[in-house]
């Protein structure tokens, strides 16, 4: 596979990597098959896909669990493992909270490694700003962990320039991890042009639109039961049938250059910058393969002007 840096003198990835929230967390909860998935997670490496990531969260816990066991042995030098800290099982209700304080930090980096079965993580990442706790007392705790030895680099999700900036006066930044695919593209006005400047990695999350851009459901009726993307807006039936075209055109450019919509919908992203490594999530050994190949998937110029002139998606992210 082709390879690109971890940011600007960081570790050498696949341009491809795999995320793992779906393999326990959130997606086909009924559909769960952990051998499977240890499966995947050992594949991918032998596909050149060795960024790896993770949260706590997932599960919540089980997914760093998880991991760690397809890791465990001879796979984890192989491996450019990713995890991260910010979000909390909810209260009353909610999904997720938020926790930037720097003793939650201090005390989830030893929890984290100890469910991955290593001693350090290669990328470790605030998951979200919390609201209530300065950027810069959360990212000085994630600074200390890199002091420590615990992980190699830290990185951020889903934050503006200015958040970015602020944590750079407390301690590099080597990735920023955000949603970015055709239908979710918010993160080309400012974010990724500060972070191809800045020699900052960009790990875009959910690349194929949840799966939807991959031209695998037709109406709400095909995702699985209790799946969580059918109480999304996009996911919802006239949203979801506008969204369509979308899909429309990642097939009917796939079918001009021989690849599946998914690795025309993947090769897009990879195009959009030099340090951008696009997180697919998958579960299933096939779509593991589909993804990984999508590394080989060239777009011309043509294409990805007509990919570029493809309208906003309907309905907002959440």
């Amino acid at each position: 596979m082709r390879t690109t840096t971890l940011g600007t003198g960081g570790p050498q990835v696949g341009v491809i990597g795999l995320g793992c929230m779906g393999m326990t967390w959130a997606y086909d909860p009924n559909g769960r098959d952990d051998t499977t998935s240890v499966d995947v997670v050992r594949a991918a490496l032998d596909l050149g896909v060795t960024l790896i990531d993770t949260a706590d969260v997932y599960g919540p816990y089980d997914n760093e669990e998880l991991v760690g066991k397809a890791l465990a042995g001879p796979y984890r030098d192989r491996a450019v493992l990713a995890t991260k800290v910010g979000l909390v099982p909810g209260t009353d209700g909610a999904r997720v909270g938020n926790d930037g304080r720097p003793e939650h930090v201090r005390q989830a980096i030893d929890d984290s490694l100890r469910r991955l079965g290593t001693d350090h993580v290669d990328l470790y990442q605030l998951h979200r700003v919390d609201p209530a706790v300065p950027i810069e007392e959360t990212w000085g705790a994630l600074a200390a962990a890199v002091t420590a030895g615990k992980a190699r680099r830290i990185g951020l999700s889903e934050v503006s320039v200015e958040e970015i900036r602020r944590a750079q006066a407390v301690h590099p930044v080597a990735s920023v991890q955000s949603e970015l695919s055709l239908w979710t593209r918010d993160a080309l006005a400012e974010v990724l042009p500060y972070t191809e400047a800045n020699g900052i990695a960009f790990l875009p999350f959910s690349p194929l639109g949840r799966g939807f851009l991959a031209g695998r459901f037709a109406s709400v009726a095909d995702l699985p039961a209790d799946d969580w993307r059918a109480t999304l807006p996009r996911f919802q039936a006239d949203a979801l049938e506008a969204n369509l075209a979308l899909v429309a055109k990642t097939r009917e450019i796939g079918e001009r250059i021989g690849a599946t919509p998914a690795q025309v919908a993947l090769a897009w992203v990879v195009a959009q910058g030099r340090l951008v490594v696009p997180i697919p999530g998958t579960k299933t050994p096939k779509y593991l393969a589909d993804n990984a190949a999508s590394a080989d998937v060239r777009l011309s110029a043509v294409d990805l002007a007509e990919l570029d002139a493809l309208p906003a998606p309907v309905g907002a992210r959440y």
